[in-house]
């Protein structure tokens, strides 16, 4: 019998890692017949299985108010503290009613117990978890220690009760061995790692019509090459060396193009590397306007195109980051066939690299004998199609949808006194058919 299954995040919108791999289990328990939910402070889920709640979103004023005072001082105001727990009684009676009207059987929360952008919603999410005993898989994607923004902070206690808690209720998943090890140090909670997964098992659907026409809306020639680079523009990504790159290369075909949006974590950075680029003599091109995450439902007013409509024009994608909880841009380029320049962060050292994947590669900076590779990369159709035929059938042996249907199978019946039927995927059926093309949940319309 399938189970109603809510997601709770900040946010679940646009491309970050969250929103999409949330947007992939999803999919996969859709179509293994459980219905899904979610809460969050903005969505792009349609709204007949949302339940939105403005304040619970990290940018919201409320919050942007407590985090403010709460990070980069040590000590904590009265006024602080009943700011905050006053935000935490908001969330939690709001968390308490989608329980109720959505017949909550398993929960999944989204990093919103892991990196503490909202310290209110993860104390509210504790107590919630910890009253309504409502089984809960806790997903980490990037932990507070992990981010030197965390180290200095006013809110130690908060962080050790709810980033991640400790429930009985509560089983913890992590995306790298590195994470899990860490955890177990810092907490003495145990996690299992379950990567990030791509539907391997069905190539991408592509749209001409949809590519050409982004092709031409960043203004590309026919004999133009885009250097992709899709990623958020924050400083952890290294876009910098992609910059170095395209001035490596110094070919004026070669037109280096940013996917995502700038904003999460500030515009400095984004002003500096549109300087840095143009002081090299690098073209860079920015998508403007928000991309939409194509294993999603809907689209929000304000999108315009999706990430699949983007990487088909791609003769190379770049991904030089310093910092990944995983990697869904180096997944997503294996997806689409792609060439890929890749620097050495340390889970892909750990979990990615020893798998044997055949790429162009940097180790904290670019090297004349890379800057070769990719060269060749570029003007040998032979060695493209070698390259990205090997990647593609060992990313679908190790993190297809198959290896997370059985990961999140485990789990499911560790938590479930009751257990659940096997998570099969339909072999015959369309990539976008289940998640794409929703309908009202059985119970919902009842309950409504």
């Amino acid at each position: 019998m399938g189970k109603n299954i809510g997601f709770v995040s900040t946010r679940f919108s646009g491309t970050d890692g969250v929103s999409l791999e949330s947007s992939k289990w999803a999919e996969v328990l859709r179509c293994s017949g459980h219905e899904v939910f979610w809460f969050a402070g903005e969505t792009d889920k349609s709204a007949e299985c949302t339940y939105l709640v403005p304040e619970a979103h990290f940018q919201h004023e409320l919050n942007d108010r407590i985090n403010q005072q709460a990070f980069g001082q040590r000590g904590r105001t009265p006024m602080l503290t009943e700011s905050i727990h006053a935000l935490r009684a908001l969330l939690k009676m709001r968390l308490h009613e989608f329980f109720s009207r959505y017949h909550i059987d398993l929960l999944i929360v989204e990093n919103a117990l892991t990196i503490p952008m909202h310290v209110p919603l993860g104390l509210a999410l504790t107590e919630a978890i910890a009253e309504s005993r409502i089984p809960t898989i806790a997903h980490h994607h990037d932990f507070h220690w992990e981010r030197t923004r965390y180290a200095v902070n006013a809110v130690e206690d908060y962080l050790a009760m709810a980033f991640p808690p400790r429930l009985p209720e509560m089983a913890h998943v992590v995306i790298n061995t590195d994470a899990r090890e860490q955890l177990a140090l810092r907490s003495g909670l145990s996690a299992a790692v379950v990567p990030n997964a791509i539907n391997f098992e069905h190539p991408p659907q592509v749209d001409p019509e949809r590519t050409a026409a982004f092709r031409e809306a960043i203004g590309l020639g026919p004999e133009d090459r885009m250097i992709l680079q899709p990623t958020r523009i924050v400083q952890r990504k290294g876009i910098e060396h992609a910059v170095t790159l395209v001035k490596a290369l110094d070919d004026p075909r070669n037109k280096l193009v940013v996917s995502h949006e700038a904003g999460d974590e500030g515009y400095e950075y984004f002003d500096w590397l549109k300087a840095h680029a143009a002081e090299n003599g690098v073209d860079m091109r920015l998508v403007s306007g928000r991309l939409h995450d194509p294993w999603s439902c809907s689209t929000q007013p304000g999108d315009v195109c999706s990430l699949w409509d983007i990487y088909p024009h791609a003769d190379l994608v770049t991904y030089p980051s310093l910092i990944e909880g995983f990697g869904n841009a180096f997944l997503e380029a294996i997806y689409f066939k792609k060439p890929l320049l890749v620097n050495r962060y340390p889970v892909f050292i750990k979990d990615i690299e020893p798998l044997g994947f055949d790429l162009a590669v940097m180790d904290g900076f670019l090297t004349a004998e890379t800057v070769e590779h990719v060269r060749t990369l570029l003007d040998s159709p032979r060695r493209r199609e070698q390259m990205v035929a090997h990647n593609y059938a060992l990313a679908a042996r190790h993190f297809s949808y198959d290896v997370l249907r059985k990961n999140l199978e485990v789990l499911m019946n560790g938590l479930l006194t009751n257990g659940v039927a096997p998570l099969l995927g339909d072999p015959h059926r369309e990539p976008e058919e289940c998640l794409l093309t929703p309908t009202m949940p059985r119970r919902v319309s009842q309950a409504l």
